[in-house]
């Protein structure tokens, strides 16, 4: 009986033990933080914020941390006083207001924090846009993204940037180091498995810009030589400098430390090169690698990752320090165009959070009244942000009949702001004058009365629509043209037929998504012809190239019909090639193939042959279809240009305006020189001057003008003035790139040269 009595105790025993490790494991695995990848991991209320990120960033990665802690025992356990602080000239929603906490300065500038400013800075919902975000980014050292350069742009603006680095020593030697910042840092963040970047901004956010800091001066009395890059145990303190004093003396002898912690951590910090890497192992042993290991979570103990305590094993007492710091983390690798490498970012979540996030201090609730209306967007492209005003930063961007719900209506003095929920979750702000109330009654349906959806070119109407129902066509409705340059319309529906083409006219309700469009053409007619030539002499058996040109340049029609009034004397085809047949006169008739009724005309004679004996041209003339090239103008008389025509023909020159020059007139573009035998012309060549654009013999800044309105289309040049403005010579339309050189002409900086 003995025996079974015995047994029975001990499987009693043994239930009871078992009963006990069982309800241990279900409280430390209740209490312990875990973590899930991925945006569907995490509550509804973090997601589409994330969504909206990872949009723009694809990159990107994100990681749940579940701390499995409940939110209001996290709000009560940090908002203890003196745990977290803000400047002293904050305003009072910012600052704990209780009798005998109120504005007493826990650290010199210093005050206690409000619950409603830890609540704000706690709740990670407020920071997840692409700026903030980085104060979840994980801060472990990783080689393939980690390099000197990224460093460097961290530190720019600072006086560490591209810095060799030199320090006083105890006795106040100054000792000059081979390396600079960035080389210390890097490997720091080596040694320490801490991201360098992570240790550069830190150090910006600790010490700022100066080296002259009393952190790393080295010359704080009592403290000679001794350097705290990150200010680690520089606990507050009422005495003056009492924080940096506190830091140096952990740099001295780690507060006390054993000797083993202090040769762990490099101590004493008695040079630059020791304060920052054994800086940097203490905030990895100390923070990033047991589970601290974001911006948010050194501030905010609140993952227990095996630590067994939370809420006491903080960095830093300034509770917008996460939120700082991630601005400047961002700026970095946005210098460093890195913004679009893997990145990690781990969030915290905690149970019982609220259904919306606390808003920051700055936002007074007395600027806004409660609501909750149905409203759309009435512009394109609006921004969503995370405050009530355009320095706050951007969340999300809304368009036109884009619905949301207004939860806050804003009564601010000036321009006034909503906050607004978007249909995927997105809790932000807009401006007020880009929202409408959504009617009752909304559109249900558009219709365009237009029978003849070809429009002539100049031509404008109003476009019929019909709104259904009849209760909804007094409502707002949006008009839109696929091809402005094609035709536009107005806000009241009137179209603009500008130039040929096809556009689509859409009309679209502003309060919902109703809409209907029509494909329209735009018709332009021919309203002229211009030939290049107006007169042309010829010899027999010669063949030249007629250019005509139909307008308006968008004429639908370009088709130009060629024919000559006496083909015995010359010839044209369809292609415009005139052949010279026998001496004679006949006009050159050009007419527009879409209207007959417009047509150009061009005076030929056709005379003998001049025999290439006859006429010999000096370099650097060249001749070429007619025209005449390679000008000195430097010297463009006429004189000299006639001493470059060897012949026993008469020479004649004259103007574009077919005036004679006398020998000491300059010739310019669309001057001709005409070869006559007993007063009659045999033939005629026009010159070209490149540059001259107004024909005068001279590049001035006259010529850059008149091929300025050219190309505004404010007064159009003939065709002979046009090959005279491409510098370039291969015959296409002048632009500005021509403008440029024609300038640098002018001001003697590259000569135009004048030769094909």
């Amino acid at each position: 009986m003995r025996k079974i009595a015995f047994k029975n105790d001990f499987i009693f025993i043994s239930l009871i033990f078992l009963c006990i490790l069982l309800s241990l494991c279900f409280y430390f695995q209740s209490h312990a933080s875990n973590v899930l990848k991925g945006i569907e991991a995490f509550p509804k209320s973090y997601q589409p914020y994330l969504r909206e990120i990872a949009k723009k960033y694809p990159n990107w990665t994100f990681t749940a941390l579940y701390t499995n802690l409940d939110w209001n025992t996290v709000i009560k356990e940090e908002n203890v006083f003196g745990k977290n602080l803000v400047p002293k000239n904050y305003s009072d929603n910012w600052k704990n207001t209780q009798v005998g906490q109120y504005n007493i300065e826990v650290d010199n500038g210093w005050v206690d924090s409000s619950q409603q400013a830890v609540e704000y800075c706690m709740d990670p919902r407020n920071f997840l846009n692409e700026v903030r975000i980085f104060q979840f980014e994980a801060l472990s050292y990783d080689a393939s993204t980690n390099h000197i350069e990224g460093i460097e742009k961290i530190l720019y603006g600072t006086e560490f940037y591209q810095k060799q680095v030199s320090y006083l020593d105890s006795i106040g030697n100054m000792i000059q180091m081979k390396e600079q910042y960035a080389d210390l840092i890097l490997k720091a963040g080596e040694i320490s498995h801490v991201s360098p970047y992570h240790l550069a901004s830190r150090i910006k956010q600790e010490v700022g810009p100066f080296l002259s800091h009393g952190s790393i001066s080295g010359n704080i009395k009592g403290y000679e030589g001794l350097y705290n890059f990150y200010n680690i145990g520089a606990t507050s303190s009422s005495e003056p400098m009492g924080a940096i004093k506190n830091g140096l003396q952990y740099a001295k002898d780690g507060k006390g430390a054993s000797i083993e912690i202090q040769n762990k951590y490099w101590i004493p910090w008695n040079n630059k090169e020791k304060a920052i890497t054994g800086g940097a192992i203490f905030l990895g042993e100390s923070y990033i690698n047991v589970g601290q290991n974001t911006i948010y979570l050194q501030k905010f103990d609140v993952n227990d990752a095996g630590k067994n305590s939370l809420y006491w094993h903080q960095y830093m007492t300034n509770v917008l320090a996460p939120y700082s710091e991630s601005k400047s983390i961002y700026y970095g690798y946005q210098k460093m165009n890195l913004l679009d490498i893997p990145i990690s970012f781990i969030i915290p979540v905690y149970d019982n959070m609220p259904n919306f996030p606390t808003e920051s201090p700055d936002i007074l609730s007395s600027d806004f009244s409660d609501d909750n209306t149905k409203v759309y967007c009435n512009a394109t492209h609006v921004y969503i942000r995370n405050g009530p005003s355009t320095s706050c930063e951007v969340i999300t961007t809304v368009s036109k009949a884009d619905v949301m719900t207004r939860i806050k209506k804003g009564k601010q003095s000036g321009g006034r702001w909503d906050k607004v929920i978007l249909e995927n979750g997105i809790i932000g702000y807009i401006y007020q004058a880009y929202v409408t109330e959504i009617p009752f009654v909304q559109i249900e349906k558009i219709d365009i009365n237009l029978e003849n959806q070809v429009l002539e070119k100049g031509e404008s109407m109003q476009l019929p629509i019909t709104i259904l129902p009849q209760e909804a066509s007094n409502h707002k409705v949006l008009y839109f043209s696929s091809n402005p340059k094609v035709a536009t319309i107005d806000n009241n529906g009137h179209i603009y037929a500008l130039h040929s083409g096809e556009t689509m006219i859409t009309v679209k309700a502003e309060e919902n998504h109703v809409q209907t469009e029509i494909k329209l053409k735009v018709h332009s007619s021919v309203t002229d012809i211009v030939l290049d030539r107006n007169e042309v002499i010829m010899s027999v058996g010669e063949s030249i190239q007629m250019n005509g040109t139909i307008q308006p340049d968008d004429a639908d029609e370009k088709t130009i019909l060629y024919h000559s009034t006496y083909p015995e004397v010359a010839t044209i085809n369809q292609d415009g090639v005139i052949i010279a047949k026998q001496e004679g006169k006949t006009d050159i008739i050009g007419v527009s193939k879409e209207n007959t009724n417009i047509q150009a005309k061009c005076a030929l004679e056709v005379v003998r042959k001049i025999e290439d004996t006859e006429i010999y041209f000096e370099s650097p003339l060249t001749v070429n279809h007619l025209e005449i090239t390679g000008i000195d103008y430097t010297d463009p008389t006429a004189e000299n240009l006639k001493r470059k025509i060897i012949t026993d023909l008469e020479i004649e020159i004259v103007n574009n305006k077919n005036e004679v020059l006398s020998d000491t007139e300059l010739v310019g573009t669309g001057c001709k020189v005409r070869v006559k035998e007993e007063g009659k012309t045999l033939k005629e060549y026009q010159i070209i001057l490149y540059g001259d654009t107004n024909g005068d013999g001279k590049i001035t800044s006259v010529d850059l003008l008149v091929l300025q309105r050219h190309i505004l289309q404010i007064e159009e040049m003939d065709s002979i003035f046009r090959k005279a403005s491409s510098i370039h010579k291969k015959g296409e339309e002048p632009t500005s790139i021509d403008l440029l050189l024609i300038q640098r002409h002018i001001f003697g900086l590259q000569w135009i040269t004048q030769n094909i």
